[in-house]
């Protein structure tokens, strides 16, 4: 996952009801945004803008269905996010086992005898 990408990813999904039709998305599966208005507690335009940024983000996909656009989830972002984070997450882990083992090798030695 690129830099830029990544941060869009956690970009939209820091707002609070990008989060509730993400939600709805992954639960109910396609939904209008007056639908996804409606569940999430906001206007059908409000949701149209939420779903904007999560179609910029890859999170969302909208497809024509007669005169309406339906929503649905794509999850490959979250995948691609979490990937992401574990690599970040290694990467501590082997400092903080190194700081580990130096510390050990300064501290542990011989046992202290008082």
């Amino acid at each position: 996952m690129t830099q830029d990408r990544a941060g869009a990813v956690f970009a939209a999904l820091a707002d609070p009801t990008r989060r509730r039709i993400v939600r709805e998305l992954a639960v109910q599966g396609p939904l209008t945004p007056t639908a996804l208005g409606a569940r999430a507690g906001v206007s059908r335009q409000a949701a149209a803008k939420h779903l904007a940024a999560l179609e910029a983000a890859g999170l969302a996909r909208g497809r024509r269905a007669g005169r309406e656009m339906r929503y649905d989830l794509d999850t490959a972002p979250f995948a691609e996010a979490e990937a992401w984070m574990r690599s970040i997450g290694a990467s501590w882990d082997r400092r903080l086992t190194v700081l580990k083992r130096l510390l050990e090798g300064s501290i542990g030695g011989a046992p202290h005898e008082d």
